[in-house]
């Protein structure tokens, strides 16, 4: 397949079916303006719209598709399960499947340790069972997360979010005792230092400032982090700060937990984005790619005495047959091929974003591992100043141009497609992106 615009997007058809969504669907939906896709049917990393239009997709369903788009072994997987048990809910029944999947997945995850796993639906359903798990291990009440984060849109997960006001606005009092801390984002250092010189200043603030000043380290049950941000930017932490923060939780006796909804299930290269950096968390929370567009979500947690017993928690479509069944697919094809094929693409993508900014100077920075790969769109390369219009008209021109691409943070291009994306295909979509990067420079 390629990309074929048959009618410029949104066409006819595509503009009813939002008219439609307008008079009935939530309005705290964003529903992305500048690619107003409606989709009608996908296959790998193509979408085929109402008006019968064909884009390459670089976004994935946020991350989920991570298989490409109803994958023909992920598809079978559902159908053979559905044929034998649809639901019968893991929180009060036994169902194998879980089980199977869980000591899988235990074994994925670094760390010669007993691991257990709640499933649930979500990456915030995920979040919220990791911050009330902490809370109970530990018996501390505080929780550290870091600025930029998104961990979700439920009140645990938003009050450990700090990505946009318009996600928190409205909805206080929020949860108490989660406390903020400067995110390590480099390219705007939130010290104004050089990362060859700042000796990791991020983890100095918590060590000198939070456990001296804000609350002691002895009443912190918890910090999460995500090793990439994702709605914050594709903003990587260094793998020294990963490091030195597992260092200083493990100190005081602190849960470190670890987000890896989005970045998780080989997207950088790895199974989990925390491996580049060798470190064993406590808690990883898991969802998106993980069952290749249904539902799922995963907490797993260190296995001690401290672990919370029946009824502390529980979830009745957690683990559903179905999204079990789509998950052992997806692992087997992220495990036999995918992982490979992220690290042949991905820096070949990577590349030509890094080729693009030294020719164009609205590209200010190029960052992240993998098929987890941000532009940062500045308006100059020396003063950084962020250029969240130019970001939008570039999604815009991609769309239009048959490239499904989104943004993140306040000014960022996010390249995500699904892992099964070959080098000929990121070809297509890059020489598309840089259409529209030459369009917008123009412009300016």
């Amino acid at each position: 397949m390629t990309i074929t615009i048959k009618t410029p997007p949104p066409g006819p058809k595509a503009r009813e079916a939002m008219a439609r969504d307008a008079r009935v669907i939530s309005q705290s939906y964003t529903r992305d303006p500048q690619a107003p896709v409606v989709v009608e049917r996908a296959q790998g990393v193509w979408v085929t719209d109402v008006d019968g239009n064909t884009f390459l997709d670089f976004a994935a369903g946020i991350g989920v598709c991570a298989t490409g788009h109803c994958h023909p072994q992920v598809v079978a997987a559902i159908e053979a399960q559905a044929h034998k048990l649809i639901h019968i809910s893991g929180t009060d029944f036994f169902d194998p499947a879980q089980a199977t999947l869980a000591e899988r997945l235990t074994a994925l995850v670094p760390g010669d340790f007993p691991k257990r796993v709640f499933f649930s639906n979500s990456g915030a359903e995920a979040i919220e069972a990791a911050l009330k798990l902490a809370r109970y291990k530990t018996r501390r009440q505080y929780v550290l997360a870091f600025t930029g984060a998104f961990h979700g849109r439920t009140y645990g997960a938003m009050s450990l979010s700090a990505s946009k006001t318009v996600q928190r606005t409205r909805f206080g009092p929020l949860l108490p005792g989660i406390i903020h801390v400067p995110y390590p984002y480099c390219y705007r250092c939130p010290f104004n230092l050089e990362r060859t010189s700042c000796s990791l200043a991020c983890l100095d603030y918590i060590q000198e400032t939070v456990f001296r000043k804000l609350v002691d380290p002895q009443e912190v049950a918890a910090v999460f982090i995500e090793p990439i941000q994702g709605e914050g930017g594709y903003v990587p932490a260094p793998d020294d700060f990963l490091q030195g923060l597992r260092q200083l939780t493990a100190q005081h006796g602190i849960l470190l937990v670890v987000d890896e909804v989005q970045s998780g299930i080989g997207r950088t290269g790895k199974m989990f984005a925390f491996e580049w950096a060798g470190i064993e968390p406590d808690i990883i929370c898991i969802a998106k790619a993980i069952a290749s567009g249904l539902p799922l979500g995963l907490t797993i947690y260190r296995s001690d005495e401290r672990d919370w017993g029946p009824g502390a928690h529980a979830n009745t479509f957690g683990g559903n047959p179905l999204a079990c069944a789509a998950a052992q697919a997806t692992l087997d094809l992220v495990e036999n091929n995918l992982l490979r094929n992220v690290n042949t693409v991905g820096p070949y993508i990577g590349q030509r974003l890094f080729d693009l900014a030294e020719e164009y100077p609205i590209i200010g920075d190029v960052r992240g591992r993998g098929l987890m790969l941000g532009a940062e769109i500045v308006a100059d390369q020396g003063g950084k100043t962020k250029d969240k219009e130019s970001r939008d008209a570039l999604t815009k021109i991609c769309y239009e141009h048959g490239l499904i691409i989104l943004g993140c943070g306040e000014n960022t291009v996010r390249f995500a497609p699904p892992l099964i994306l070959t080098q000929e295909e990121a070809k297509l979509g890059l020489d598309v992106f840089a259409t529209a990067v030459r369009q917008v420079t123009r412009r300016g």
